[in-house]
């Protein structure tokens, strides 16, 4: 008798543990998404990246006291005329929805056949509300019940025995909140009423899963997943795959691009309609991803790692040494020493050091302009035939491409400084100081003489002076390529330039070179022996990648702060054209505090380059501030 109440005992657990089993965990968004997608960004689990931002520095200066009065009037102002206006406008508070996402977010891009004709690129967007899968199909269904009661049509779609709403939108249905945000004053109505076209949004549900498409075909295939399909998927594909293993592993966030796909899709086999005669042939885009190199690349990928130490950000491309050519053959190769060699100061708030080998960029620019049009390389070589000749009334012997292009060397370093004031104008024209590495800095600092002279709308002799023991040279400013002239300055303005220490520097802030030529005999107090920055460096790659960058953002954001808040609502970056109409009286930057109050948030950042067989990879760390480590 006694075997009964046992029997029934392990009866009722295990129905108990039938009734009550959690649903399959869904897959991760590789094994979702279809093998044509083109784009995709994740979150994998987004409870977690929302628990990293809000231990981010950005979340906590946005939190701290002394930013209160700021905020407080920025999100009064962002209710009061978009947030308020837009629950209205939609049936919905939107704050009941912010802590859905549990599980994974993944945004994607699928070809679906694009681009034959009448096929456009579909999108996903993929939600995980995990335990929280009752309250999706309840706020699904009272969506449904809001789009109806607005006398809006709506229709079900049937796919894999799953119902999908699928609401038709265009441009009228665009919240009015959302129209006078973006539009003139009194054109939203006009702009809604007179656009025509109508696309549509497929919203449904898998156990806990989310899912928004733009077509069927879309949403098709990654039901085709999630419910044991055997079409193909992201994860399958080679280029993908070799990303994922290299950048993704148990990373918050994670971005990926098939590149070579896109340019193919968008500009064509390179040398596909691109006939010679044309006078536009070589605004192309199969004549741009040809002459650029874009067309070897293959894949772009990033990803991000948060710790108690910083946040650690990768980018990759994937590009084959083979395949590199055009833009994509001046990035630096090999170990080559990239640390801010020891006249650099401390003071510096900028730095970058790239490894090129300045005469194989040269060839290179030149391969590009001749490939790009054959008119470039005429116009260049007229210029520096033009110099050799100038040149040559005094040395006859005088080739500037010997001289000047020959001279190169394998070094290319900027550090600026602080700016000297908070105006927008002197918060343009930091000091800064550019240096080029070279075996015979003379002859190159010679040939560049003479290449200014052409080049120089004032004309004339550029002027000479000497100081300890080496000749500075002032021209009045031209535009040079990649910015070597620095910021312009004032109003008859000059670039300086010398040759010392086997480096020839150019810069617009004459003191920035005498102190350059000052260090060879008294070195400064040097920038490698900033607090941290050795270790933030090894983070990122280390220094001896070819490409080194750093920025003191607790100096640079300093002049910068200071200038908002004095310009207040008059803010120069709040008249920029991008940002719209409707937010730009938002925020009140006098309501700012002293950039002292908030300087424990900011601290430095470092950025490294290198290349491999496989690619290339850049990454970006930015130390956690010391004030904030507990």
């Amino acid at each position: 008798m006694r075997l009964l109440p046992r029997f029934f005992r392990s009866t009722a657990w295990i129905c108990l543990a039938l009734t009550t089993r959690t649903r399959a965990d869904i897959p991760v968004p590789e094994k979702i998404l279809p093998a044509d997608t083109l784009a995709a960004v994740s979150a994998p689990d987004f409870t977690r990246l929302r628990t990293l931002y809000q231990a981010s520095p950005q979340w906590q200066l946005w939190n701290d006291p002394d930013m209160a009065a700021f905020k407080n009037k920025f999100v009064a102002r962002w209710k009061e005329q978009l947030l308020l206006p837009l629950e209205r406008d939609i049936g919905i508070n939107l704050s009941d929805y912010e802590d859905l996402p549990q599980g994974q977010l993944t945004i994607a891009m699928i070809q679906n056949g694009w681009p034959a004709s009448e096929a456009q690129p579909g999108f996903l967007l993929l939600l995980d509300a995990k335990s929280k899968s009752d309250r999706l199909k309840n706020d699904l269904a009272l969506l449904r019940r809001k789009w109806v009661e607005g006398g809006k049509p709506i229709k079900t779609a049937k796919i894999r025995d799953l119902e999908f709403l699928t609401l038709p939108v265009s441009e009228k249905d665009i919240p009015a909140s959302l129209r006078k945000l973006y539009s003139p004053a009194g054109s939203e109505n006009e702009t809604a009423t007179n656009n025509t076209s109508v696309s549509q949004l497929l919203l449904g549900q898998f156990e806990s899963m989310l899912i928004v498409g733009t077509s069927e075909k879309t949403v098709e295939k990654a039901l085709a997943h999630l419910t044991g399909g055997a079409a193909p998927a992201l994860a399958g594909v080679a280029a993908f795959e070799a990303d994922r293993l290299a950048l993704f592993h148990d990373v918050p966030f994670w971005g990926w691009v098939n590149v070579k796909a896109l340019v193919g899709l968008l500009a064509g086999p390179v040398g596909e309609k691109d006939p010679a005669q044309s006078p536009l042939a070589m605004f192309s885009p199969q004549k741009i991803a040809g002459v650029t190199g874009l067309s070897g690349l293959k894949t772009l990928a990033w990803a991000g790692q948060s710790s108690a130490e910083g946040l650690l950000v990768k980018f990759f491309l994937g590009i084959p040494e083979p395949a590199r050519d055009g833009l994509f053959k001046l990035f630096p190769a090999g170990i080559k020493e990239s640390s801010p060699p020891s006249f650099v100061p401390l003071d510096a708030v900028k730095f970058q050091r790239w490894r090129i080998d300045g005469q194989g960029a040269w060839a290179a620019m030149q391969k590009m302009l001749s490939a790009l049009s054959p008119q470039f390389t005429g116009s260049l070589n007229f210029i520096l035939e033009t110099a050799t000749e100038a040149a040559r009334q005094k040395d006859p012997d005088f080739d500037i491409k010997k001289n000047l292009f020959g001279n190169l060397g394998d070094d290319v370093i900027n550090y600026e400084k602080a700016p000297r004031g908070a105006t927008p104008a002197e918060l343009s024209a930091a000091p800064s100081l550019w240096l080029l590495g070279s075996p015979k800095a003379e002859q190159l600092a010679a040939a560049l003489k003479y290449l200014f002279l052409i080049a120089s709308q004032a004309g004339g002799t550029p002027a000479e002076r000497e100081f300890l023991g080496h000749k500075i040279y002032s021209v009045p400013v031209v535009p040079l390529p990649f910015g070597l002239s620095g910021p312009t300055p004032s109003p008859g303005g000059s670039l300086s330039y010398a040759a010392c220490g086997g480096y020839v520097a150019l810069s617009t802030d004459p003191a920035l070179i005498e102190e350059y030529i000052r260090s060879s005999n008294t070195p400064p107090k040097p920038l490698k022996e900033s607090a941290g920055l050795g270790d933030a460096a090894a983070r990122a790659g280390g220094l001896s990648t070819g490409w080194f960058g750093f920025e003191n953002q607790a100096a640079t954001s300093r002049a910068a702060f200071e200038s908002l808040r004095g310009a207040g609502t008059n803010a120069p970056a709040l008249n920029n054209p991008l940002l719209p109409a409707g937010v730009r009286d938002w925020a009140d930057f006098s309501l700012l505090p002293p950039f002292d109050k908030i300087a424990r948030y900011f601290h430095f950042t470092v950025l490294t380059g290198n290349a491999s067989a496989e690619g290339l990879m850049f990454q970006f760390f930015s130390p956690a501030p010391p004030l904030l480590k507990k």
